[in-house]
């Protein structure tokens, strides 16, 4: 079992029941499921982009990408409906455990000058989402297989019904969050 999964049972519910004051343990919010997602805008012109962003979220997630594909065509960018244009992943259970605790301890700490992330990224429903800018942050990756530097949005969607439960959630898991001036 994940650390980051018995962490959650153990202390992080215990502390968010206390913190909000619920009085059932079905009102604590979780982590629902991770959702992954890369929009390939060169795959429009070679499926070989799309192929190599595949194989890379396959490698970080250790779980097979669905081709997003296009609404509708749109001619400026030679597209076409149904065209290929992207891969999402969505992670539950024991792979989404290990995907956040990889994350947020070995990958966003290779970021170069990292100082955190964004507190302003919280939707109102409680949903957390993130933009990683380059694949190779993860170990998975191995660099001297990389064509060219990809990015991906992660988004973490939760049952917490405000951002700054949401946000108590996460940093109760290890999420690095950006110092406020006045945080301690």
């Amino acid at each position: 079992m994940a650390f980051l999964k018995d962490l959650y049972k153990n202390k992080v519910a215990k502390d968010l029941q206390k913190e909000f004051a619920y009085s059932s343990v079905m009102q604590i919010p979780k982590i629902e499921k991770v959702v992954i997602n890369a929009g390939i805008g060169n795959a429009v012109a070679d499926k070989k982009h799309l192929e190599a962003a595949i194989s890379e979220l396959t490698l970080i997630t250790g779980q097979r990408p669905v081709e997003t594909k296009a609404k509708k065509s749109i001619a400026t960018f030679k597209l076409r409906a149904g065209q290929s244009i992207g891969a999402k992943v969505t992670l539950r259970g024991d792979r989404m455990w290990a995907f956040i605790e990889t994350l947020f301890n070995i990958a966003l700490p290779r970021v170069r000058d990292f100082k955190g992330i964004s507190n302003n990224s919280f939707d109102n429903q409680g949903n957390y989402t993130l933009g990683i800018k380059e694949q190779i942050i993860f170990p998975q990756v191995v660099y001297d297989d990389v064509k060219s530097v990809r990015g991906f949005d992660v988004t973490f969607v939760t049952t917490a019904k405000t951002a700054q439960e949401a946000k108590a959630l996460l940093v109760g898991l290890g999420a690095p969050f950006q110092k406020v001036r006045g945080d301690k």
